[in-house]
């Protein structure tokens, strides 16, 4: 399992021999009332009521209190749509009232400010869903997030005009294309497949530290914007070369986050489980947009 935020119980395959496994789950009820009628039998009062419940519109997750791929959705458009006013407040506090081709004027402290307290909240918001999922604080990451993506967007914008539409709408068509594949039963995850990116994911994390060190201590020359991104193999940026395989993983990991919301709903896990979910799709898609903003920052530096 790539992403933390799926780190629950709810989001495991369950053992069927176990029905106990998850209170609550839809295959001990189905027992339960299949051990009932072979029991006491089915009249024909009681065949008149199952026609009724068989006729009646399907319950939603309101009236089950069951997670549901829908509502999931719904809690995703709204995490988005907190994400997306921060940002712009993220991005009218680093860009308002300077002069857009003075890089030196810009503010990085929503960059800042946002960046540390998404990755504060993710982490609390991890460690502590096991027990109780929090929706105020994961409307809260969502919110720093926004100033985190509001900030670095502007910041990447003043050095390369239009960069923001070209990140957003790679981001956009790898999501689409994802989901597409996913639901169209095309792409799905596999237990070897998961072991490789998990693997490649840890070596990329290491890499990314070793690099900010680096670059914080002076070790690599100032030229490189980008640090050990800059440099080039063949002619070739590595920032290049391994942006592309970071967005592969990306996108693995969107996989991996909709296979487990299915299962979460397969679990019959509560209603409030869907907010993980949703959760786990923005760290997701967040990464993946920064990572395309820096593969193309790297490809525009170097023409």
């Amino acid at each position: 399992m790539s992403n933390f935020a799926f780190n629950n119980p709810a989001f495991q395959q369950q053992d069927p021999r176990n029905v106990a496994t998850y209170p609550g789950a839809p295959q001990a009820a189905q027992g339960a009332q299949t051990a009932s009628f072979q029991h006491a039998g089915m009249d024909a009062a009681a065949n008149a009521q199952l026609e009724g419940m068989y006729a009646a519109p399907s319950a939603g997750s309101l009236e089950t209190d069951r997670m549901s791929v829908e509502d999931t959705v719904w809690k995703t458009a709204g995490l988005f749509g907190i994400l997306l006013v921060t940002a712009v407040v993220g991005w009218v506090w680093t860009l308002g009232g300077i002069d857009l081709n003075s890089l030196a004027s810009v503010s990085l402290v929503p960059w800042m400010v946002g960046a540390l307290g998404g990755f504060v909240l993710a982490m609390v918001i991890t460690f502590t869903s096991r027990k109780k999922v929090r929706p105020a604080l994961i409307f809260a990451y969502a919110a720093f997030e926004g100033l985190f993506i509001g900030g670095i967007s502007a910041f990447f914008e003043v050095m390369w005009p239009g960069i923001v539409l070209q990140a957003t709408l790679a981001t956009v068509a790898v999501v689409g294309v994802t989901l597409a594949l996913f639901a169209s039963g095309k792409v799905r995850a596999s237990k070897k497949m998961t072991k490789i990116v998990m693997i490649a994911m840890l070596g990329y994390l290491v890499f990314s530290v070793l690099n900010l060190i680096l670059m914080w201590t002076g070790v690599l020359p100032q030229g490189q914007a980008f640090g050990l991104y800059s440099m080039e193999i063949a002619g070739i940026p590595l920032g290049l070369i391994i942006g592309v395989l970071v967005v592969f993983m990306a996108a693995y990991s969107l996989v991996l986050d909709f296979d487990q919301i299915q299962q979460g709903v397969r679990n019959g896990a509560p209603r409030q489980f869907g907010w993980l979910g949703a959760f786990g799709i923005m760290v997701t898609v967040v990464w993946l947009y920064v990572e395309i903003l820096r593969i193309i920052a790297i490809v525009r530096g170097n023409n």
